[in-house]
């Protein structure tokens, strides 16, 4: 073996060595190496393959349950009368040191029952049984008065049996389904005034009211010979005790956004009719508590026979009145008082009542530092100073009228208590500036940087972010109609809820289509911004969602909602918001939400308990974003009809 080694390096040596060889010997020289070199390789190959595989004796073979078979002993012996004793040890798998296995837990089951059918119209901070435990005095009882946490129902409110989609605008300001809104007493009540009427199937409205037996849209053209409603400069209204909201049905013509409010009481659903119609409107009363808008927010207030003691209580209502109305703004009255010469005898009061009611309101005005602006016919109208150098300078020499108001915020309007101070307006340069500034006229007014944040008003927010916002929402609800038809289909959508509005960009998005949006800030948010949100010409409410809506069960076709959940999180039970969400939502009504994608899954599984059809998608910008989309569709569905008692099954 050593030779042939030696041979082959030898061998090796000449082939790489760089003497010249005869030509001719080369190609003989490296088929011969390269022939030496595969039949070594394959030997040793072969000399491998023996080595490896050849048939194991007696001695070194192992029995498989040697290792595989447990014994009590720590080692096992195996062996043969001719061999070694080979000792293997015996193999435990077991952990040495283990913590009890947690017990186990079912997967969380969400229910979520239909309610009583007796209850499709319950409002539970305005609940009737509930409101006579509080005092009359001022219509305290009027108020909200929300449930305590074990009164809360964790049920659905089912539509009344019979419940239709309602008309699409603009045929739904003059009609709407009885079955939808299934009381008849303001037909009888209001019969004279033309309120509403029955006819078939469905309520007609003719658009009058106790004091425009002609209709809103006459009494409206009387306003405008006073005052100008048709240049841009009147945006906004606040229209107080609405009856079912003919006022601001018709201002819509004339692009005059209004807020309609009334409370519930003997008028039974008087704004669940303006809902129907499709006009904005909500539930409450001047009684106690601020109305829950920011200051400097209405353009014009209205009462048209509101039946609101104006003059009492050191003029208390028309202190708050002056708070949410803008400088230079209007307050129109008309009822009584006004013209008590005429209408004495069919108010069924004495002149002398009505006159002392009348003194006592311009009283209260002019304590206010308003002006008289006319009085007309059955119309009278006051208009607010664009600022208060002049009031400030009266009370310096004539030690008279309303104190202002001291160290208190204007915008603070969740449960805050009235207070006959006066709100003090913005200071200004100039006598004639126009305080907390000029607004543009629309509809400039809706893209245009409010004064609020150009002002620096609201901290953190700057005009450039804000025109960031307007162009961002315009991208997102182009995307949002890609996610769900109806939203891209005009007139399928008339009442809109944002739950979270911040700078009302998802509203302004949507100012070409025929919807109006209720723009909610939360009282939870960082920045209060809905004074910003009236300043473009929309309107909104302020609201906490671990509380129910001041409105009626099937309020709106479409909710939105950008990180409410993220909101509340540690605030109130996600279930709980998702619940007032399903009872002001009409059945086949849509829904999308934005928020974190573990937020949304978790949203998702309660949702498809409530009947909704679901889905979760990816954010506009793709799928790497952990904020997703939620999509959702409420299901139709109604109460069982009269006869059949058996209101835990639902009908579809």
């Amino acid at each position: 073996m050593a030779n042939n080694t030696n041979n082959f390096k030898s061998l090796f040596h000449n082939f790489t060595s760089k003497r010249q060889y005869n030509k001719t010997l080369v190609p003989f020289t490296n088929f011969y190496f390269i022939t030496f070199s595969i039949v070594l390789c394959s030997l040793f190959y072969l000399f491998g393959l023996w080595t490896h595989h050849r048939p194991y004796s007696a001695a070194t073979t192992l029995s498989a349950a040697t290792c595989f078979q447990p014994s009590t002993n720590t080692t096992t012996t195996t062996s043969t009368p001719s061999t070694l004793q080979i000792q293997l040890p015996t193999l435990h798998f077991e952990a040495r040191h283990k913590l009890q296995d947690p017990p186990a837990t079912a997967a969380r089951e969400y229910h979520a029952p239909p309610c009583d059918p007796k209850l499709y119209e319950y409002t539970p901070c305005e609940d009737l049984k509930r409101s006579l435990k509080f005092p009359r005095q001022r219509l305290v009882y009027r108020e909200r008065h929300c449930p305590a946490p074990k009164e809360i129902l964790r049920c659905r409110i089912p539509a009344p049996f019979g419940y239709r989609l309602p008309l699409r605008w603009p045929e739904s300001r003059d009609s709407a389904w009885y079955a939808n809104v299934p009381h008849k007493e303001l037909t009888v009540e209001k019969k004279m005034q033309n309120w509403v009427h029955f006819d078939g199937d469905r309520f007609r409205f003719p658009g009058g009211g106790t004091m425009f037996p002609r209709g809103a849209n006459a009494y409206i053209d009387e306003i405008a010979k006073l005052i100008k409603l048709r240049d841009g400069s009147i945006r906004t209204a606040i229209d107080t005790g609405c009856g079912v909201a003919s006022f601001g049905a018709y201002l819509l013509s004339r692009d005059i956004l209004t807020v309609s409010f009334a409370p519930r009481d003997t008028h039974e659903a008087q704004v669940q009719f303006a809902l129907e119609r499709g006009v904005p409107a909500l539930i409450g009363v001047i009684a106690s508590k601020r109305l829950p808008y920011p200051s400097r927010a209405f353009d014009i207030a209205h009462c048209s026979r509101c039946l609101i003691p104006w003059g009492q209580f050191d003029g208390i209502y028309l202190t708050e009145v002056d708070r949410v109305l803008r400088p230079g703004g209007y307050w129109i009255l008309s009822g009584p008082p006004i013209n008590y010469a005429k209408h004495w005898r069919g108010w069924e009061r004495t002149r002398q009542s009505l006159k002392d009611e009348q003194e006592s309101i311009e009283e209260v005005a002019k304590s206010l530092c308003w002006k008289k602006f006319v009085e007309r016919g059955d119309l009278a109208i006051w208009q607010k100073p664009t600022n208060h150098v002049r009031c400030k300078m009266q009370r310096k020499i004539f030690k008279n009228g309303k104190p202002f108001c001291q160290a208190q915020d204007p915008d603070a309007a969740w449960y805050t208590k009235l207070d006959t101070c006066l709100t003090p307006l913005p200071d200004v340069n100039d006598i004639k500036e126009v305080a907390g500034g000029k607004l543009p006229k629309w509809p400039q007014r809706l893209t245009s940087i409010p004064p609020r944040i150009s002002s620096g008003s609201l901290e953190g927010i700057s005009g450039e972010m804000f025109k960031e916002d307007t162009e961002l929402w315009t991208r997102r609800v182009a995307y949002y109609k890609k996610l769900d038809h109806q939203l891209a289909e005009k007139g399928r959508y008339r009442n809109v809820l944002d739950m979270n509005s911040y700078l009302g960009g998802f509203a302004a998005a949507l100012v070409d289509d025929p919807v109006w949006v209720m723009n909610v800030v939360p009282v939870e948010a960082e920045i209060n911004t809905l004074g910003a949100i009236y300043e473009r010409g929309l309107i909104g409410t302020y609201q906490n969602w671990c509380e129910a809506m001041s409105t009626y069960p099937r309020t709106y076709d479409f909710i939105h909602g950008d990180s409410v959940f993220n909101l509340y999180q540690n605030r109130c039970n996600m279930e709980q918001i998702l619940l007032e969400m399903d009872r002001i939502l009409r059945p086949q009504g849509g829904v999308i939400l934005r928020d974190d994608v573990d937020v949304l899954t978790k949203m998702k599984s309660f949702a498809d308990a409530m009947q909704w059809e679901s889905r979760i998608t990816d954010h506009e910008d793709g799928p790497y974003n952990r904020q997703k989309i939620f999509v959702a569709v409420k299901e139709y569905w109604t109460a069982p009809p009269p006869q059949n008692q058996d209101h835990n099954q639902d009908i579809k």
